[in-house]
């Protein structure tokens, strides 16, 4: 597809350097021809831009304090974790770290913005399995995760009850995020000692082994059969050390959950 952008401003810019990294044709307009000239020879096209301090002063110069995004400039990195503990407290997700000292850069974070949310972990146990693709057919690779019910019940699969699946256990989500080959390898082999049943997609297992996982936060979802599920979950290692008695419980992935 062939695509004109008409003004390479601080907006046009930045969307047609989107549509060219999509692989599409881009023809980039502008009246300014120093500008134009600059993106044709690789060059920043707005020297001297802000940084981000000037930025921050010039708003608060235009906008009344109230209608403000909270932040904190510090170097203090005690002061950076209880801000930022108070935030996601608050209900946010996390935050952006930027460098103060950074030039603003049209249509992209780069290396002075970076995103630090909170790391949860908990260790669940693997109730099924499915058939890897692309790369990785041939193994088995997206775990469903199950948490400890004392209460009893079955665990979902999907929007469904799994009636397969024992008592006990309730399913709050999968993954195949956090999986090195030689993970995978050992995962392929090590499910395949737990199967109890094969549909040709995904592999049911005896709920034995033990993953500990890391996630951004728990939502509240209609489902699954525990009304939560993860958010972001990858694994981080396979716990030998520890049996499925000894794993989390529903109640504690609940405890993680927002009000709702």
């Amino acid at each position: 597809m062939k695509i004109a952008v008409i003004a390479l401003g601080k907006i046009g810019l930045p969307l047609a350097v989107q549509f060219a990294t999509k692989g599409h044709e881009v023809v980039g307009v502008d009246v300014n021809a120093r500008l134009v000239e600059a993106v044709n020879a690789g060059r920043e096209p707005f020297p001297g831009e802000a940084h981000l301090a000037e930025r921050l002063a010039e708003l608060e110069r235009l906008v009344p304090p109230a209608h403000q995004v909270a932040r904190v400039t510090t170097d203090d990195a005690e002061v950076a974790a209880e801000a930022f503990a108070r935030w996601v407290a608050e209900g946010q997700e996390g935050v952006v770290v930027k460098d103060a000292a950074a030039p603003y850069e049209a249509g992209r974070r780069g290396a002075a913005w970076v995103k630090v949310k909170p790391r949860h972990t908990l260790d669940l146990v693997v109730l099924a399995v499915e058939r890897g693709s692309g790369r990785r057919t041939g193994t088995l690779s997206n775990i469903h995760l199950g948490a400890r019910n004392p209460a009893g019940g079955f665990v979902g699969l999907g929007e469904t009850e799994h009636d397969e699946y024992p008592s006990g256990w309730t399913m709050v989500g999968k993954t195949f995020k956090g999986m090195t080959d030689e993970m995978l390898a050992w995962q392929t082999r090590r499910f395949r000692e737990l199967e109890v049943a094969d549909d040709g997609w995904t592999v049911t297992l005896r709920p034995e082994q033990v993953v500990e996982v890391a996630f951004d936060g728990v939502q509240r979802s209609s489902r699954y059969p525990g009304g939560v599920a993860l958010r972001f979950a990858r694994v981080l290692r396979y716990r030998d050390d520890k049996t499925a008695a000894e794993a989390d419980t529903i109640d504690t992935v609940r405890s993680l959950a927002p009000p709702g």
